[in-house]
């Protein structure tokens, strides 16, 4: 079978997705920008193992760039002549293009989606648009549960709707975070780290909520430093500090807000790192935390569990119902309730070992939600789009 697939960029998430697809048919793997318009990936222009072409939007004035990006990918369609297209969402141009040329040419769409209803305010105009558009698709892929119900609400039949969209490369996560922990004390004084920290990424955007996430971190470690005098705490057991990776236009104001709290010495902004060093910094942390008041999906928690930490997540995360068991691999919170985000975190700091064992959980979580489930519901999706076997 030959399927086409469409990407804005290919980031080391897409890779990893496109390589465990490109096992099992013949795959064209369509690039629009060379470029990530959100992260500082470094590009990769030759992915290997699959069939791939990038837009090249060099030279072209951006009054004419939908007109010869639309060209392009007629005919890298027509040329191809896929068996089914995979498409991202229905929010890009290039991807209504991708829909509108396969109707042309009777090629069954499959809508790759990991919007829930909760994402955003829904307006009635919009909505009835999406059902248009979903009405034209012949199979889904979605992140999990929250990304099927609003599909299903849409309009798609239950019967077509596959997950596994969203998933990382776990053994990849796991490998290296333990290679980082055998080798901790090396690690953590090359790349600055101290000896107990709670990490997050994310993108320094307002979505994020990474300013009240620094505010619930300055609660927990005034209360932690308060509980260490009181019961003369060992040093290994010291409260943690915040490691916060990524970058963004919130910068100044995080850096303002740190210095306004007193956490000069405690909250440490790393930058953004690439694919090679995170799972260093996974490694080497004691937990995660992620609380985004707004967040379709956030593979970052995937990340993070697949390399053995324990999570705290905000319950407005898409993959929060899918991969949070309450009390047995992390908790999920109101990313508003500033007191109970310090709460969680002073909890799991006085409960090492059953972090430890929370840790552990969350591995075992993460396996039945890697490339073989992505790739499974890529195969039924295809299949189901096309009403055939699925084969090479």
């Amino acid at each position: 079978m030959k399927v086409a697939l469409v990407f804005d960029n290919f980031g080391p998430y897409h890779l990893a997705r496109l390589r465990a697809a490109s096992q099992a048919c013949t795959l064209l793997a369509l690039q629009m920008n060379h470029r990530s318009r959100d992260y500082n990936w470094e590009p990769n222009s030759s992915p290997e193992g699959f069939r791939s072409a990038t837009f090249n939007s060099a030279g072209v004035p951006r009054f004419f760039k939908g007109l010869m990006r639309d060209r392009w990918l007629r005919r890298a369609l027509a040329e191809f002549a896929p068996d089914c297209v995979f498409v991202p969402g229905w929010s890009r141009g290039y991807s209504l293009e991708c829909i509108r040329w396969c109707r042309t040419n009777s090629i069954p769409v499959v809508i790759m989606s990991e919007t829930t209803e909760q994402d955003a305010a829904r307006g009635f105009c919009k909505e009835w648009l999406k059902t248009r558009i979903v009405g034209r698709c012949a199979a889904a892929l979605v992140g999990g549960a929250p990304h099927a119900e609003y599909l299903i609400k849409l309009g798609m039949a239950t019967q077509r709707i596959f997950q596994g969209y969203d998933a990382v490369d776990n053994s990849y996560f796991a490998g290296k975070a333990q290679a980082a922990r055998d080798h901790a004390a090396e690690l953590r004084r090359k790349f600055d780290l101290p000896a107990r920290y709670l990490l997050a990424s994310a993108r320094f955007i307002v979505k994020k909520n990474l300013p009240r996430l620094v505010r619930a971190f300055a609660r927990y470690h005034r209360a932690a430093t308060t509980s260490e005098v009181e019961k003369g705490e060992a040093p290994n057991n010291r409260s943690w500090s915040l490691v916060l990776l990524g970058d963004g236009a919130l910068r100044p104001a995080l850096v303002q807000l740190i210095s306004q709290l007193g956490l000069e010495g405690f909250v440490r902004l790393p930058g953004f790192k690439q694919y090679a060093e995170l799972p260093v910094y996974y490694g080497l942390a004691d937990a995660f935390v992620h609380a985004s008041s707004s967040e379709p999906w956030g593979l970052v928690v995937n990340e993070a569990m697949a390399s053995g930490l324990p999570v705290l997540v905000s319950d407005h995360c898409g993959c929060a119902p899918d991969l949070v068991r309450e009390g047995l691999n992390g908790f999920t919170f109101d990313p508003e309730d500033v007191e109970q985000l310090a709460q969680l975190m002073l909890d799991a700091w006085g409960r090492k070992s059953k972090s430890t064992m929370m840790g552990k959980a969350s591995a075992r979580i993460i396996t039945n939600w890697g490339l073989d489930r992505f790739s499974k519901g890529f195969r039924l999706a295809a299949e189901m789009a096309t009403g055939g076997h699925f084969s090479a």
